[in-house]
């Protein structure tokens, strides 16, 4: 049975000497459930919840997330399951929403074999693999 996400970053950041305050799992729980694009945004929200969080406890958690792998900038704050540690697979990248309301969190390697597999089937790659893609997080699908 895999680690849910949240644990497998907390695991990380106690690797780093990191006390997991409740100010730091109050800014991991935003970056984890909303869809942030900017440290100022996730302040604002944490702010709501707890006053005594400061901006820059906001953008120190934000460098350390990123110092240890489990997000990106490039990404909008969202969290890539790039990091070293093979317990990072279950890290939510991409999320969808289906018709009939099912919800799909996949990892970075799990979209990257659902993509080859659907560019394959519809003849657009044969052999080859994807070497780097592009994901446009500004426009919704």
């Amino acid at each position: 049975m895999q680690k849910e996400p949240k644990s497998i970053i907390i695991s990380k950041l106690r690797e780093r000497g990191c006390r997991i305050t409740r100010q730091r799992r109050i800014i991991l729980d935003i970056i984890l459930d909303e869809d942030c694009s900017c440290c100022k945004e996730i302040y604002y929200k944490a702010c709501k919840q707890d006053p005594s969080i400061g901006a820059a406890t906001v953008y120190r958690m934000v460098n350390t997330l990123e110092e240890i792998g489990v997000i990106s900038r490039k990404n909008m704050y969202k969290f890539t399951g790039n990091a070293d540690d093979e317990e990072m697979e279950c890290v939510p990248y991409c999320r969808m929403e289906l018709d009939d309301g099912t919800v799909l969190q996949l990892s970075d390697r799990k979209f990257r074999q659902v993509l080859t597999c659907g560019l394959e089937s519809c003849g657009y790659m044969t052999g080859k693999r994807i070497v780097k893609y592009t994901n446009n997080p500004g426009q919704a699908s």
